[in-house]
């Protein structure tokens, strides 16, 4: 099998930004997940909200919106992105300990929003944590993954429903 080029180092080896000023600008979609996997206790908390720190799936969501925002001052190499829309969907499953979520980014740009969207993802579930930590320290953040991107000369990703590759 061919080995993949990789776009964000040059031939000498150097990290670098890829230049994106010659691609058209389209609509570019990525959606991504992540579980954050605790006590049924804890996961209760958040059901019932009475988590002692306030509204965690309301915080979690902002977060991740605000997150996917600020992408390209946290990843080194990401281009800003002029996002049109960052959606950030939680679901509690109390019985399991688990918090599932799922994240959306679209944009019409040059460059995908593949990071925004994971960066969403990775950041509601920090929040999680944070505001849950007092009531399971040994909560996990599992399963960051891309879901599906679209738009741009890639084409269509979308992850199989049995989590493996695309």
């Amino acid at each position: 099998m061919a080995r993949p080029r990789l776009t964000h180092v040059s031939e000498a080896g150097q990290a670098r930004m890829v230049g994106v000023a010659g691609k058209p600008p389209t609509l570019r979609r990525a959606r991504a997940a992540a579980v954050v996997r605790l006590l049924p206790a804890a996961a209760r908390l958040i059901a019932d909200r009475q988590s002692p720190k306030g509204d965690v799936l309301a915080a979690a969501r902002v977060a991740g919106i605000m997150a996917a925002k600020r992408c390209s001052e946290l990843i080194p190499l990401c281009h800003p992105v002029a996002l049109s829309r960052v959606a950030v969907e939680l679901d509690v499953d109390a019985a399991a300990g688990l918090v599932r979520i799922e994240t959306l980014a679209e944009a019409v740009d040059r460059t995908g929003v593949e990071m925004e969207a994971m960066v969403a993802a990775s950041v509601a579930a920090l929040t999680v944590y944070d505001m849950l930590k007092s009531a399971d320290r040994a909560m996990s953040i599992e399963r960051v993954v891309l879901l599906e991107k679209s738009g741009g000369r890639s084409g269509h990703f979308r992850r199989k429903p049995d989590g493996d590759r695309g």
